[in-house]
This record gives C-alpha cells, sequence and structure tokens, in this order.
C-alpha cells in the first residue's frame, strides 16, 4: 500500500530533500522528515508555506502534481490592497500571464484566518491595507498564485496552501507531518 505523507512545510523551507542551489546550507525537507522512500507531488516555493503531500507511489504523485488532472489545490493568500470586484473576476474567468492564460480559479475575500506566527514576520505598512482571499487553482505553474494576484493588482504577501484535492492541513503545526492513507 502507498505511503502518503502531509506536511506543513514552514517559511523558508525547501520543496526538496537537498539543497545544491548555494553554498550557504538552506533549509530542506530531510531537516524536518525522515521518511525513507517518499517524495514531494508537487512544490512550493521556498517563502510559500502549507500543505505539501510525498508520497512513495509515483502514479499518485503524477495524479497529485501533473496539471492535466486537473487536482483542486486551495490557498489562502495575504495581499496588498483590498480586491475589488473587478479583480475578483478576472481571477474568475483566468488571467494573462507570461506563460499564457490560467485556468479560472475559484476566489472569494476571506476574514484573516488564525495562523500560526510566521518568522519572519510580514512586513507592516500603515499607509497601504492588506487583506485575505481564498483562491483554489488546478493548475500548478511556477509562483502562479504570487503572479495571478500581482497581474490583478494585488501582489501576494503571505501565501498558504491550504488544501490540495481531499486533503488539508487541518491542525498540522509548520515543520509537522503526519501519515494518512491515501
Amino acid at each position: 500500500m502507498a505511503r502518503l505523507i502531509l506536511f506543513n512545510k514552514p517559511y523558508g523551507v525547501l520543496s526538496q530533500f537537498t539543497d545544491r542551489g548555494t553554498p550557504e546550507a538552506r533549509a530542506t525537507l530531510s531537516d524536518h522528515i525522515d521518511v525513507p522512500g517518499v517524495y514531494p507531488a508537487g512544490r512550493l516555493d521556498r517563502d510559500s508555506e502549507g500543505l505539501l503531500i510525498l508520497t512513495d507511489d509515483g502514479a499518485l504523485q503524477a495524479r497529485i502534481a501533473s496539471p492535466k488532472h486537473k487536482t483542486p489545490k486551495t490557498y489562502l493568500a495575504q495581499v496588498e490592497g483590498e480586491p475589488d470586484a473587478a479583480s475578483l473576476d478576472r481571477l474568475r474567468a483566468g488571467v494573462m500571464l507570461n506563460d499564457g492564460m490560467t485556468r479560472p480559479a475559484t476566489v472569494r475575500r476571506i476574514d484573516p484566518p488564525e495562523l500560526w506566527h510566521r518568522d519572519p514576520p510580514v512586513r507592516y505598512r500603515k499607509s497601504v491595507p492588506d487583506s485575505w482571499i481564498e483562491l483554489t487553482i488546478t493548475e500548478g505553474r511556477n509562483r502562479q498564485v504570487r503572479r495571478m494576484t500581482a497581474a490583478v493588482g494585488y501582489p501576494t504577501l503571505r501565501l498558504v496552501r491550504w488544501r490540495i484535492g481531499e486533503w488539508e492541513i487541518g491542525v498540522l503545526a509548520p515543520g509537522a507531518w503526519r501519515a494518512v492513507s491515501p
């Protein structure tokens, strides 16, 4: 039977087990997960947080990560400014990025969620308000959510992936993981 691990990836951790990118050591999955033979099904940028799924089943990994399977991924995004209805409608319709049009997203404004403290904290600017949106996409392009919110005029300040398909982060603390049945 396949192994499936839900991991709450902290800010600043790479979505891989080794770091070959720079001379200085950066935090990786191996700093948090000591389970042989599992690999991430998709990625989260170093500066994004939240749900990362790891598995030892290649077919399941492909089903979760591949855009052709359209697995929904839900993010909580703290954005600079307060998106108006027209901007949210643009996200719902799909946004033109430098690598083409995105698929339509499901998006809504939400109250600030009760999340863990992030280190370092998001910069606070008195003169610029921020707000939160919940955004669900069925792709997974490089930095897609950040590029989408920026394209409609509301850059992302903090990004937390909350759900992938049927799996949700729930009460997992940053850096914690749990095994679940696939």
